[in-house]
């Protein structure tokens, strides 16, 4: 079984386009979308739901009203200024914690005198289990204003290492998120291969670099493919080079085509459309699915 990350510098450069295609060549994969904080490659997927689990992560205060005597001593030690007085009537009645903006640091819970402050877990969101046209996948969504997304693309990434290990996939195909933070490490640690999609643009080539480091780093086997690279041919060259140059294979080239938009329209694949850049696809995939890595791939690492 390998496992395929496609990853990038930054948004929007076609990563969920090409995960999605990928998906619809390979024929025995499982498919991950581990970029929770944006996750839209169900758009094109439309899997079918078999599950949803919340993601708990951290804790949170929370203050009974009915025990608090609005003494403030948990507003004086909160140095997140999460805790705010309610007002009754014109009076302080008591306190209670902005979710939001609590780090459940658990200060507040240390020092009340009343005990009236609860810890619970917090809950951070949730991952869901699908069956697509093209097989099984798992995606996820973090809440609004909450952390430790790496610890949930953790999570989507062994739930879909255990569906493809029970069914006996040879590939887990994983949408991954934009960037070199925490969610991208917890994304490509202990992959089999990487594929760094960029866009011909001088700052495409500031990020692949970056991004080229993350994976020299973590020992991950990368590939390179230029998207639109008729747009700019010199910068395109300037990008293969600089990637040779630092030891890493080129997956080929896409180019720019309108049929990429109409697909999204459509809610289908690039590849199911057609289309020049359709082509250009079925040939990165074919350089990847040659790629043989005989060794075998250590635990994902939490983040």
């Amino acid at each position: 079984m390998k496992e395929l990350v496609v990853i990038s510098g930054k948004g929007g450069t076609g990563k969920t386009s090409l995960t999605a295609s990928f998906a619809a060549l390979a024929g025995d994969a499982v498919i991950a979308d581990c970029d929770v904080d944006a996750s839209d490659l169900h758009l094109v997927l439309s899997p079918r739901a078999l599950g949803v689990v919340e993601f708990r992560s951290g804790h949170e205060a929370t203050i009974r009203s009915a025990d608090c005597i609005a003494c403030g001593i948990c507003r004086d030690v909160c140095r997140y200024d999460a805790v705010r007085p309610v007002f009754r009537n014109g009076r302080k009645s008591h306190y209670a914690v902005d979710a939001i903006a609590c780090e459940g640091c658990g200060v507040c819970v240390r020092f009340c005198p009343e005990h009236a402050i609860d810890f619970p877990e917090r809950v951070c969101g949730e991952y869901r289990t699908g069956e697509t046209r093209f097989g099984p996948m798992v995606y996820a969504q973090l809440g609004i204003g909450a952390e430790n997304s790496g610890k949930l693309v953790s999570t989507v990434r062994k739930e879909a290492r255990r569906i493809a290990e029970a069914r006996g996939a040879q590939w887990i195909l994983v949408d991954g998120p934009p960037g070199i933070a925490c969610p991208v490490i917890a994304s490509i640690t202990g992959s089999s291969l990487a594929l760094i999609a960029v866009e011909p643009t001088l700052s495409g080539i500031h990020d692949m670099l970056r991004v080229l480091e993350l994976t020299r780093h973590f020992a991950v086997p990368t590939f390179v493919c230029v998207n639109k690279w008729e747009l700019n041919p010199q910068m395109t060259e300037e990008i293969e080079t600089a990637a040779q140059a630092a030891g890493v294979s080129l997956a080929g080239r896409i180019r720019y085509d309108r049929a990429v938009t109409d697909a999204q329209i459509r809610g289908i694949t690039v590849v199911e459309y057609g289309g020049g850049a359709a082509e250009d696809i079925r040939a990165v995939w074919s350089t990847l699915a040659e790629v043989q890595d005989s060794r075998a791939a250590p635990a994902i690492m939490e983040v």
